[in-house]
């Protein structure tokens, strides 16, 4: 009987409760990935250790980077992602994680032209559909988003996927660091928490939340299984293979989590 791979360990900030690791928290667990959440709401400043971490992932949230007067807490995650880039550590951002990654190799972050709240397409350039993790996307694929801000594509960065209201989607610097724009990691229980906490954005006219629902049940399903196989990819070329034989449904695993800012 051959060794098991290691087991791995991984820092995953989060911004606010709402906006988790979704649909990538059960890849993680199958694979018995060690996770340590550092909370800013929690612990907004503490600059976390990266000693014992194999990988950084950078949530979502409703801060822009324009606001570190208001979330101090916005320049001491520049200066963590700096630290992962510096050890050559994978790295995932997403949303808010990706303009704060976009921003630290060097790009401008700012107010997109319109808000992108809901369903939309995304096309995927021709790096994108030549690069391991988003080709498993399709060259076109309903995508959930959720922004008002958006990064321009750093130097020395693939330019990966855009879509009809936001040209730039998605980065990958090197062959482990992505900047995601969009959510490909939300479920339908997720979707509807955001339609509720996020209700008074809505009403600004960004997005009809009816719509939205209504999409969510025809679209979610199809997004799922797409983001499945583009975050077990990920996973691989971080080289991060499963340590047992994928789960059966109604099988329940118990993974073990490394949780705490200490």
């Amino acid at each position: 009987m051959g060794l098991l791979p290691p087991l791995r360990k991984i820092l995953v900030v989060q911004h606010v409760a709402c906006e988790p690791l979704g649909t990538l928290d059960p890849l993680l667990r199958r694979r018995k990935v060690r996770v340590r959440y550092h909370n800013v709401a929690r612990a907004p400043d503490l600059l976390p250790d990266l000693g014992g971490c194999d990988a950084l992932i950078v949530l979502g949230g409703p801060q822009n980077l324009d606001q570190q007067d208001r979330y101090p807490h916005l320049r001491r995650e520049l200066q963590l992602i700096d630290a992962a880039l510096g050890r050559d550590m994978p790295i995932l951002g997403i949303c808010l994680g990706a303009q704060l990654l976009a921003h630290a190799l060097g790009a401008q972050v700012g107010r997109n032209p319109v808000r992108e709240l809901g369903w939309g397409e995304l096309v995927l350039r021709e790096a994108g559909r030549a690069d391991p993790v988003l080709s498993a996307l399709g060259p076109r694929a309903p995508m959930f988003h959720w922004h008002g801000d958006t990064f321009e594509i750093p130097n020395s960065c693939a330019h990966l996927a855009e879509s009809a209201l936001c040209p730039n989607q998605a980065f990958r610097y090197g062959d482990r660091v992505y900047g995601l724009q969009f959510h490909m990691e939300v479920d339908e229980v997720l979707i509807g928490r955001w339609l509720g906490v996020y209700a008074d954005e809505l009403a600004q006219g960004a997005g009809d939340p009816d719509q939205i629902a209504r999409q969510t049940l025809s679209d979610i399903g199809d997004l799922q299984v797409r983001a499945q196989v583009a975050f077990g990819t990920l996973l691989q070329v971080w080289g991060w293979q499963p340590r047992s034989a994928p789960l059966q449904l109604g099988h329940r695993m118990t993974a073990p989590v490394w949780d705490g800012d200490n």
